[in-house]
């Protein structure tokens, strides 16, 4: 099964370029089958992660950013792959 972590944490007004520059510079405890990180307006960042793992398997994740870089928690959300008929 493929599971998808996304990573999503909106920056402090004009810190989007360092908020992005953090999350690329993260390194996780493990080797994902493959990784995009993304930015959009309002200086959000969002980092996709994919994984051959069961949907409930504890899976390395990006850290929270220190809150001088961010206005909010950072979302997390988990999917699974699924076949398209």
């Amino acid at each position: 099964m493929t599971v998808a972590l996304m990573w999503e944490a909106r920056a402090v007004e004009g810190r989007g370029a360092d908020l992005l520059a953090w999350a690329r510079a993260q390194r996780l405890a493990g080797e994902p089958l493959r990784r995009e990180t993304f930015r959009a307006p309002q200086d959000r960042v969002l980092v996709v992660t994919w994984w051959d793992a069961p949907y409930a398997a504890p899976l390395p994740e990006l850290p929270e950013p220190g809150p001088e870089l961010v206005t909010r928690a950072v979302h997390r959300w988990r999917f699974e792959s699924v076949a398209d008929d």
